[in-house]
């Protein structure tokens, strides 16, 4: 069986690593093709289109569509501002806990996985075992997208995605959708003596703003009953708003982001379309005032919701891993979700509490890790048939 100092020794490593989403991780992706490639594992690196990062997608085993992929993100979230006690990046042991960032969300997975490579790579394997390690989860779950696309052109198709992120062990089955939208919205400047001179974005924002409210406050009085999410509703929430410079100044620019967290079933598009067809409204009033005037929409980021899906592939296989039969869901997002709409059963379940991700001194209890080598020992004695 894999050793506790094992793992520890890798997770080290791995978090030594600063794989801050807004930065490169290829660093930590080279250090990982060569922890695999003795193995005999074929990897195949697929970049961002800038090339400052990349996923790693490594198989074991027969080139064979079916088996079993190892999914976990390699970026991590920022620490600024965070009153840690610790070198983020040099992770402390204490009798109970690993403290680094990542140890959790989600680097505490990706180490146990490859802890188990090597007994993996001693297995004469039917189908493959694959390791699936992403980027850009964190701003978005967008960046493992090309990963999917490629492993469905190479006609790879697997048939279970075992997501890692924390869950204490216990089987995640289902998740909401999220959407990030900005809105910038460029108006034209003028005294506020009369504001027929110009054109506030502020008061298009409000007008905007209160279309959405609407839209949300629909979700929650049309709430789903007997549904497994709390709340059992689409969310949706102005996270930042910002604009003008003076109170006797008509406001040049606002702008405002929106959070969208979608109950599966739910079609977004068709939700906010009043907000869009308002959207298109404002924008031809304003750029009549000039070129540079009309409202901007960026979709921030776009993660699918996880469907449940009992009799799937991947919840049999976890199910039987754990022993856990209980339904659990979730309002935030992750990488299953992407998988599961490419057509692979997904399913998440891994070590850590999600109350440790993204906090200052986040930790990883070592009793998790350890339930990890067990959950991994029974994965291997299903892989030797």
């Amino acid at each position: 069986m894999t050793s506790l100092s094992r793992v520890r020794e890798i997770l080290h490593r791995l978090c030594a690593f600063d794989t801050t989403s807004r930065d490169s991780n290829l660093s930590l992706i080279e250090w990982v093709e060569d922890f695999l490639k003795p193995l005999g594992a074929h990897v195949v690196r697929v970049p961002s289109e800038d090339g400052k990062k990349s996923n790693l997608w490594a198989r074991l085993g027969p080139d064979v569509p079916g088996g079993i992929v190892l999914s976990g993100h390699t970026d991590v979230v920022p620490i600024d501002g965070q009153p840690w006690v610790t070198d983020p990046f040099d992770m402390i042991a204490t009798e109970e806990k690993w403290i680094a960032r990542g140890t959790t969300d989600m680097k505490g997975f990706i180490a146990l996985s490859l802890a188990h490579a090597e007994a993996i790579s001693k297995i004469p394997l039917k189908t493959p075992v694959h390791f699936a390690f992403s980027y850009d989860e964190e701003t978005g779950c967008n960046g493992v997208v090309p990963m999917i696309a490629e492993i469905a052109r190479r006609g790879a198709a697997p048939s279970v995605i075992w997501v890692g992120e924390p869950t204490l062990w216990s089987v995640l089955s289902a998740h909401k959708g999220i959407r990030d939208y900005e809105i910038q919205i460029t108006g034209k400047a003028a005294h506020s003596s009369d504001p027929r001179m110009g054109a506030s974005a502020i008061h298009e924002a409000i007008e905007l703003l209160a279309v959405l409210r609407r839209i949300a406050k629909e979700q929650e009085e049309s709430a789903p009953e007997n549904s497994y999410f709390d709340p059992s509703w689409t969310t949706i929430t102005v996270g930042e708003i910002s604009g003008g410079t003076a109170p006797n100044i008509l406001a040049r620019e606002c702008r405002f982001v929106f959070d969208v967290r979608t109950v599966p079933g739910v079609n977004p598009d068709a939700m906010l379309e009043p907000f869009f067809a308002e959207v298109k409204r404002a924008h031809e009033r304003l750029a009549r005032l000039g070129p540079e005037c009309g409202v901007v929409v960026d979709l921030r980021a776009d993660a699918p919701p996880l469907q449940l899906q009992r009799d799937s592939a991947a919840e049999t296989f976890m199910r039987a891993l754990t022993g856990d039969n209980q339904i659990r869901v979730a309002a935030f997002a992750t990488e299953a979700g992407q998988f599961q709409k490419a057509g692979f059963p997904a399913v998440i379940c891994g070590p850590g509490s999600v109350e440790q991700a993204h906090q200052p001194n986040e930790f990883v209890a070592i009793s998790e890790m350890q339930k990890g080598i067990d959950v991994f020992a029974r994965f291997l004695n299903t892989l030797r048939g």
